[in-house]
């Protein structure tokens, strides 16, 4: 199979690739250059109508499809992911900006093992059963919804995108979704994937468009029962707003703001080498990263100053380029929102350690959207710039004496999704995971994904669970049949 990206993507309905109904198009620009490289389709609510009219007919047989064909042909899109990982990985940094080499030995690869892991969910998904000992016997049927919605973001295109898919089509519902407009090629490039794989016509429909005309006309369509949405808070408010009275089931996994907390008695190396991943991964826009690094007084300026010169030496350059650390922000919009969050870093007495400017390339990538590695200290906890996600490679450092008061600052956001603790002490570990108000607690590591496990958030960083069995259960409506003894 040669997968390449076209100059004009097309919608995916009902197994066909079609133009938008208004005939309407968006440029498709490469961050690093600065370039329309493609044009996307502008679709609106034609298009949406259509593809849950094509999602519906062919819910009819897909939801009694057995499982075991449903593992068989999810396993072999996933088969089909990793034989066109360089295809893949391509599109997916021209689309978004990052490192061609992180797309490969991440993105694509997560996105592989999200269809693997559902498709022999698939095949192990199990119900529960209460014996009312001479009474009766309860058992719960668990039923695919029927037609979902499914919207992804644009920081991690292809692995978002079939972290939502995947499950839904396991367990048994037919899919409306939405890559995000910027970042658009891997959702397109997926739709080649599926219909090479064999999934039946209208199963899964792919349409694209802007939040405004397309994603708000999957929220509000009558005929999709549950949505599953990766995105902003703002953006979840609007959703939740629009779902709620429509009684529809709605997964929101939104922002973040987490925590990075540093005891004296860390795994230094390991540490320092991890922290400054998960601080500048992805450029920083990983809902996941930990953009507000706390470190024990007693290590503080060991630590800053050997973090400022790691974090340094992270080289900003082409995206294509093997040497690369550091790529492009995912637009101009994207690195002038992030820009203006370093001005106001500033304007609240924060102390600049490192960055804080644009970079500047030759060649190829002269016009595109670069940033250094910032790092800040000195700026309070309730202030803007520690209390709103920013999704750049901008860092702030602060210090603190004693495990209630690391507690207090990881604590204080209005966020809640996840955070990292450094310590060897187990059983301070397991004391302060328990008490960070955040849905998942990395101890001395980070991103290491269990597919098994629930992933969500508190607070403002969403909703609902997805990942492993909770996934599942989420795209699928319980039933109780009690039989009387």
């Amino acid at each position: 199979m040669n997968l390449t990206a076209p100059d004009r993507i097309a919608n995916y309905i009902a197994g066909s690739l079609q133009a938008p109904l208004n005939g309407k198009y968006i440029d498709n620009i490469n961050p690093a250059t600065g370039e329309v490289y493609s044009q996307i389709p502008d679709s609106d609510a034609q298009d949406v109508d259509e593809a849950v009219g094509a999602a519906k007919i062919a819910f009819e047989s897909w939801g009694r499809t057995p499982a075991e064909e449903r593992f068989r042909i999810l396993n072999r899109i996933a088969e089909l992911i990793d034989e066109n990982l360089d295809a893949l990985a391509l599109a997916e940094s021209n689309d978004n900006g990052k490192p061609l080499w992180l797309s490969k030995r991440v993105d694509i690869p997560r996105a592989s093992s999200n269809f693997r892991f559902f498709a022999t969910g698939a095949m192990h998904f199990s119900t529960e059963s209460h014996n009312m000992e001479d009474k009766a016997i309860n058992y719960t049927l668990r039923q695919p919804i029927g037609v979902v919605g499914c919207i992804s973001p644009w920081n991690l295109p292809l692995y978002l995108f079939t972290w939502k898919i995947a499950p839904a089509l396991a367990a048994g519902n037919c899919v409306v979704a939405k890559p995000s407009e910027v970042t658009p090629m891997t959702g397109y490039l997926l739709s080649l994937i599926c219909k090479k794989a064999g999934l039946p016509d209208g199963v899964l429909n792919i349409v694209h468009g802007t939040g405004p005309n397309c994603g708000a006309a999957i929220v509000a369509h009558p005929g999709i029962k549950a949505l599953s949405f990766t995105g902003s808070t703002r953006a979840g408010r609007e959703i939740a707003a629009t779902a709620g009275p429509m009684f529809k089931k709605v997964s929101l996994e939104l922002g973040g703001k987490n925590p990075n907390i540093i005891f004296a008695d860390c795994d230094w190396d390991k540490m320092m080498r991890v922290t400054l991943q998960s601080s500048f991964s992805n450029q920083g826009q990983i809902c996941l990263c930990g953009s507000r690094v706390l470190v024990e007084e007693s290590i503080y300026e060991k630590f800053k100053a050997e973090f400022v010169a790691r974090a340094a030496k992270l080289t900003v350059g082409d995206p294509l380029e093997e040497s690369s650390k550091q790529g492009a922000v995912v637009s101009k919009m994207h690195f002038d929102k992030v820009m203006s969050c370093i001005e106001l870093a500033k304007q609240e007495s924060g102390k600049l350690l490192l960055g804080g400017n644009s970079v500047q390339l030759e060649g190829r990538c002269k016009n595109g959207y670069f940033i250094q590695p910032t790092i800040f200290e000195g700026l309070g906890p309730n202030c803007r710039t520690n209390m709103e996600e920013i999704f750049g490679p901008v860092v702030t450092l602060q210090s603190f004496k004693t495990e209630e008061e690391a507690l207090q600052l990881a604590n204080t956001s209005d966020y809640g999704l996840s955070a990292t603790i450094w310590t060897q002490d187990v059983s301070r570990a397991h004391r302060v995971a328990a008490q960070v108000h955040s849905g998942i607690i990395w101890v001395n590591c980070w991103l290491l994904r269990d597919l098994r496990t629930p992933f969500g958030g508190f607070k403002n960083s969403g909703v609902g669970r997805e990942g492993g069995w909770d996934a599942m259960r989420f795209f699928t409506e319980p039933k109780n049949v009690c039989i009387e003894l």
